[in-house]
């Protein structure tokens, strides 16, 4: 059974996302912590996955946000800009000059080589976004007004505070009335949930979002950590991984999480920084659906790989309402992504159609 999506003349966007967007300040080749330059770049977890939906498949996307307004702020809606993504739904914050009631945030990301992983540390407390609250955005404007076919967002953001939380709540709610499809990365980070309850607060909080979710996005740890599924014997690696382990865990997830229409996840065994096996599975309708597999493949920036499988996932459903296809436009929009810096696709759609065919790495001339 295909999913139930609006149709494109109805709404205004193909894809809305809700969540934090922070600077990103890469060294480069160089580590953080002695470079004396950084490269600036936009990026989080929610958002790439519009944004890749704009800048590779052409589809219309917007953010709902917040940002400190100063000139931190302002660069940040400048690399939206360029990315094609809407800004209509962004919030903005009054500057206290300092910093002390509201900021925007950053995040420091070294792509790391060979034995030496990629490394993130991230500066976000008392953000715009992360102090958005129930109420601050009028959802009946957004999907109602306006209209999406799809509304993404995450665990990350829903980790922020404990009013991020209860946003996502309230918008997913609200897409859910409008018959939006809603998608969802569990995208577990320790880091943010640590000084908040940690791993027992990330499950009551993703349970009970979970209940309003079509899509549900997440690996093995994500399934765990967030939602509680364990099963025991399940390997982390792609060329030594035990599908029926994985396809218990799922049949598990979806007993219990009766609304879930689509479950899927990335594969990823890292035989070092720079070389990582690649594939993905996609549950649907009953049915489980692979992607192909890339071994031993090459990596310069891990990070948005699974953020650009989630908007090439995305793409398949909305122009083919077809989970093989969608699994292998995710699977290869997230290789691509990592061939190149930053957090965000640079990809092209025929790149991403070549890789789905089958292509291979020669000269396009």
């Amino acid at each position: 059974m295909s999913l139930v999506i609006k149709s494109a003349d109805s709404c205004a966007y193909d894809i809305i996302s809700l969540g934090e967007i922070m600077l990103r300040l890469d060294p480069g080749d160089g580590r953080v912590r002695t470079t004396r330059q950084f490269q600036a770049w936009e990026g989080g977890g929610e958002y790439n996955v519009a944004r890749g939906m704009r800048r590779c498949f052409g589809k219309r996307a917007a953010v709902v946000t917040a940002f400190a307004d100063n000139d931190v702020g302002r660069l940040i809606e400048d690399f939206i800009l360029q990315g094609g993504v809407d800004t209509r739904f962004i919030q903005w914050r009054k500057f206290d000059g300092i910093g002390r009631d509201v900021r925007n945030g950053l995040n420091f990301t070294e792509r790391g080589f060979g034995i030496r992983g990629a490394k993130g540390t991230s500066d976000r407390g008392n953000t715009a976004a992360s102090q958005l609250k129930p109420g601050d955005i009028d959802w009946d404007e957004v999907f109602g007004k306006h209209g999406a076919r799809w509304f993404h967002t995450g665990g990350i953001f829903a980790a922020l505070s404990e009013t991020t939380a209860a946003v996502v709540l309230e918008a997913c709610k609200k897409a859910k009335e409008y018959g939006t499809i809603v998608s969802y990365d569990l995208n577990y980070r320790p880091s943010l949930w640590k000084s908040i309850g940690g791993q027992a607060k990330a499950q009551q909080v993703n349970r009970e979002i979970a209940r309003y979710v079509d899509v549900m996005i997440g690996n093995e740890e994500d399934f765990t950590a967030c939602l509680g599924f364990e099963v025991e014997g399940v390997s982390e690696h792609i060329t030594g991984i035990d599908v029926e382990h994985f396809k218990n865990m799922i049949g598990r997830v979806v007993k219990d999480f009766t609304n879930f229409q689509v479950v899927a996840t990335t594969l990823r065994d890292v035989h070092s920084a720079t070389i990582n096996d690649w594939a993905a599975v996609c549950w649907h309708d009953g049915k489980f659906f692979e992607s192909i597999q890339r071994p031993k493949m090459e990596i310069y920036d891990r990070v948005g790989g699974g953020d650009s499988f989630a908007s090439g996932l995305a793409y398949g459903f909305l122009e083919f309402n077809d989970a093989a296809l969608a699994v292998d436009y995710g699977a290869a929009h997230g290789a691509l992504a990592m061939t190149t810096p930053g957090d965000t696709s640079m990809a092209t759609l025929d790149e991403v159609k070549k890789l789905v065919g089958g292509g291979s790495a020669r000269v396009d001339r």
